[in-house]
């Protein structure tokens, strides 16, 4: 029972992190590429993923120290590395919390604001104050509440499809264009992306003190389920969004169904939009802060400040557009971490285990290449 216990505290802590602000740019990029090319991009993405995060927690689980991505890089690839590693992981975490803050100070604003008065940055200054509250009080905190979370964004899910249901139309899911091919590719990467949850997962199993064969087994089932159930999820709201906006599907998904299912549906919309937000950004902010203490030697202190207050800062500088946000982070950081744990794990088996790599995993990296190459495309060449 005990064991059960942690596995769906740690699984809710997982899935409330991954299942994040990436759903809300998913129906606007498929309106753009096709359902079906989404689609594809799910069944080639997902697994990959899964594999990569089963890599990046083999590293973990035998290294007796206590680090994170960076830590790991040095440990075995050396301090060139870790540089890169550190650089890698900070703008990737840093782009995701921006983008949390972005889209949940909207739907805050879009919920509240009829009735408050204020605009779209006080509501985002609502959604950090709230959120560094719960940073501060650690995972601890973070984990007792996820699971209701995830069970009342579940409920919400549900509720939507069955409001949406007699108004989807199948011809929006028959449409497709190559000339977007590439587009997907980003912030589908984003939406399914959860390697930074790998070492607070272990530590939740680790806590409990379980064997090792135990914490593996229950962190590699954490990874494979919550991915799935993710994906599913995902597809099932992109069906949802797609399926009644069409042509009208707005960046950030709720909005643009508006004029089919009426204001009290979409207020439920935005309550699921800000539970998706706010669950990702208090997870991924603390294990930022721990970024910095594990991998960087910091305090505590500057730890918690730089974790919170530079997103904030890009913010109220004016990076606002989450769909480009979501999209550069996915591609070229995720990709690049991707590629980097491929070779973190060659060279943790050479030095632990005095094994070699299975040359198959060298597939990932030229998938994850050629993924940053076509969004590299995109974005200078211009497929679209």
């Amino acid at each position: 029972m005990g064991n059960r216990m942690v596995f769906i505290k740690a699984l809710s802590v997982f899935l409330g992190t991954v299942i994040g602000v990436g759903i809300f740019g998913l129906p606007f990029i498929a309106g753009k590429a096709g359902f079906s090319i989404v689609f594809l991009y799910f069944l080639v993405i997902t697994p990959a993923a899964i594999l990569i995060n089963f890599l990046y927690a083999e590293v973990a689980l035998g290294t007796e120290k206590n680090y994170r991505f960076p830590g790991y890089v040095g440990e075995y690839l050396g301090s060139s590395h870790k540089k890169l590693s550190f650089f890698i992981i900070i703008v990737g975490l840093i782009g995701a919390l921006l983008a949390y803050l972005v889209i949940g100070g909207e739907f805050l604003s879009h919920l509240f604001g009829p009735y408050f008065g204020g605009n779209a940055d006080i509501y985002t200054l609502l959604f950090f104050a709230f959120g560094v509250f719960l940073v501060f009080r650690g995972i601890k905190s973070v984990s007792q509440i996820e699971l209701f979370l995830l069970f009342l964004l579940l409920a919400i899910l549900a509720a939507l499809f069955v409001k949406a249901a007699p108004f989807i139309n199948f011809n929006y899911f028959t449409t497709y264009n190559f000339k977007n091919l590439a587009l997907p590719y980003g912030v589908v990467l984003f939406s399914l992306w959860g390697s930074a949850l790998i070492p607070e997962i272990e530590e939740m199993f680790i806590e409990k003190k379980l064997s090792v064969g135990e914490v593996r087994k229950g962190v590699r089932s954490v990874i494979s389920k919550g991915l799935i159930i993710t994906a599913a999820v995902y597809l099932l709201f992109i069906f949802v969004i797609l399926g009644v906006s069409g042509p009208g599907t707005s960046k950030e998904a709720i909005s643009g169904i508006y004029q089919v299912l009426g204001g009290n549906v979409i207020k439920l919309g935005f309550v699921f939009g800000i539970i998706c937000c706010f669950t990702s950004f208090i997870t991924l902010a603390l294990t930022l802060k721990k970024v910095f203490i594990y991998d960087l030697g910091l305090l505590k202190g500057p730890s918690f400040f730089l974790a919170c207050f530079l997103p904030l800062i890009l913010f109220l500088m004016g990076l606002k557009n989450f769909i480009d946000i979501i999209s550069f982070t996915g591609a070229l950081c995720l990709g690049a971490e991707a590629i980097m744990t491929v070779f973190l794990y060659r060279a943790f088996l050479r030095k632990k285990l005095l094994k070699k790599i299975n040359p198959a995993l060298y597939f990932l990296v030229f998938i994850f290449s050629l993924g940053i190459i076509y969004e590299l495309f995109y974005f200078f060449g211009g497929l679209g």
